[in-house]
């Protein structure tokens, strides 16, 4: 829940959305270090959205299998 709030109402994050992180036993650092991943994938997916970059088919979906190459 967290990590969709930060990515679809970031300007409505507030510290009581820290501190549901803090009462599931997460500490500062590894809060910091979620908050660094979110972003760092909403950021990378929109350059890569914006460039019309293709998904690499190597990549296997979750519980699938990578497609065939050549």
């Amino acid at each position: 829940m967290f990590a969709t709030k930060l990515t679809h109402q970031q300007h409505d994050m507030a510290p009581a959305d820290l501190d549901a992180l803090r009462e599931h036993g997460l500490g500062d650092d590894a809060i910091h270090d979620a908050v660094q991943v979110i972003g760092y994938f909403n950021y990378i997916s929109r350059i890569a959205d914006a460039l019309g970059v293709e998904a690499e088919t190597f990549i296997p979906t979750w519980g699938g299998t990578p497609k065939e190459t050549g």
